[in-house]
């Protein structure tokens, strides 16, 4: 006979919000809950304004994450994911806004750990590990925004309706996907009128591939949910080489140089490793690094500025190329390297209070449309009070101003900083 869940690591079922249906626990459903509150200081981009008013710099605060997870294996061959809740909400955006779904899947299993099918909307992407990031173990304040590389322009914060195969064969840990965008006309993130510079074209889309690859050497990842982990505190080690890709035929336009519309194809690869492994087991020490190269074919110079819960909603006349508030050119055509580090402290070096864990990541961009390199960098410390469940971060970042010179080229100018504290509540 089966030994009872109920039997089994008491202290882990008591930190979870989950219900069993059967004896041995392999048929349950599962709640979690995140909460991430950031309150920052920004030196606002040239020209920026807050409905109308000149701002050089602004404090504020919000609410960059609320998430609610439900899933569960409901029986030996259906497993069911959920997740809805609500992203970016600050003093200048729309009150009263409601939770949408993010996540909802249904899964059938094919063959046990080696294929799965499942279906719905959903974050099981192609291209490289953080274009599906696990929000709540991030290293860095935030995860590599230029891998979720369509976000909100024909998917919903990354996540798309998809047909996905998942599986592990050996060390190899496999994603596929068919997608069926979103339309660029509900999109607020960028026109559906053409230009001269390439756009997503809002003629109807046709089918996206996408698929990402990881070869694990040491210890083996869950692919329970698309979610990749950021940091797993010397709990495990990880040594994975990824590769991955999206494409979709005709999915940008632009004008050609007589004036009539053109459509090419949405092109991305990239490559990843991420090395994750305890140092000193007895204090609890442990390094994380990830590292990524890649190449984007977004069509002719295409470039995308995102500045993450902005805290402005305007520029004037003395405006710069990256728009208001804290804007900078993250997405384009082009190749781009990231990198981050991260080093654990020893366990308990705060007593009661946890531990800490610093950090330091860079993203170079050689983007088409600008003479210069995109270099955005950052540096952090993390507050581990109960690992990544309870947790403060103090980050600074520096990010690159450009504008038009006299010569029709866009060009370094300056340099803005941000300093964000975030607190961070998972269960």
């Amino acid at each position: 006979m089966a030994q009872s869940i109920l039997d089994k690591d008491e202290d882990k079922k008591r930190k979870e919000l989950v219900i069993y249906f059967n004896q041995d626990g392999s048929h349950y459903l599962k709640a979690t809950f995140l909460n991430q509150i950031w309150i920052r200081y920004n030196e606002s981009n040239p020209g920026t304004t807050v409905f109308g008013t000149p701002k050089s710099s602004t404090l504020d605060l919000g609410l960059r994450r609320t998430r609610i997870q439900l899933f569960g294996q409901i029986s030996d061959k259906i497993f069911v994911y959920t997740q809805f809740g609500t992203n970016n909400i600050n003093y200048i955006s729309p009150r009263k806004q409601g939770l949408f779904f993010l996540d909802a899947v249904t899964e059938l299993k094919i063959v046990d750990q080696k294929l799965s099918l499942g279906s719905g909307l959903t974050g099981w992407s192609g291209l490289s590990r953080y274009a599906s990031p696990s929000v709540g173990s991030i290293l860095t304040l935030d995860a590599p925004l230029y891998q979720q590389s369509t976000n909100d322009i024909n998917d919903q914060f990354l996540r798309k309706f998809s047909l996905y195969a998942k599986g592990k064969l050996g060390k190899l840990d496999y994603r596929i996907a068919i997608s069926d965008p979103m339309a660029i006309q509900n999109s607020t993130a960028q026109k559906s009128t053409i230009q001269e510079n390439s756009l997503f074209s809002p003629k109807p889309a046709k089918l996206q591939f996408q698929g990402y690859f990881m070869v694990q050497l040491k210890d083996k990842e869950s692919n329970l949910t698309p979610y990749n982990v950021g940091t797993y505190l010397g709990k495990k080690h990880i040594l994975n080489f990824g590769a991955g890709f999206i494409s979709q035929k005709d999915a940008m336009w632009h004008l050609s140089n007589s004036g009539d519309s053109l459509s090419t194809n949405l092109g991305l690869f990239a490559l990843d490793v991420f090395y994750d492994m305890p140092l000193n087991v007895e204090k609890g020490t442990a390094f994380t690094a990830y590292g990524s190269i890649s190449h984007s074919d977004y069509g002719k110079n295409y470039i995308r500025n995102l500045g993450v819960m902005n805290p402005a909603n305007g520029v004037n006349s003395q405006g710069s190329f990256n728009g208001g508030g804290n804007s900078f050119p993250i997405i384009g055509s082009g190749n781009t390297f990231y990198a981050q580090f991260g080093y654990l402290l020893k366990q308990n070096l705060l007593g009661d209070y946890g531990t800490l864990q610093p950090y330091s990541s860079v993203q170079v961009s050689n983007l088409d449309l600008l003479n210069d390199s995109m270099v955005m960098y950052e540096a952090g410390i993390n507050w581990l009070i109960e690992g990544n469940r309870s947790k403060i971060s103090l980050n600074y970042q520096s990010r690159p101003v450009f504008d038009t010179n006299a010569s029709d080229k866009i060009v370094l100018v300056s340099r803005k900083g941000m300093i964000t504290l975030q607190t961070q509540i998972s269960i």
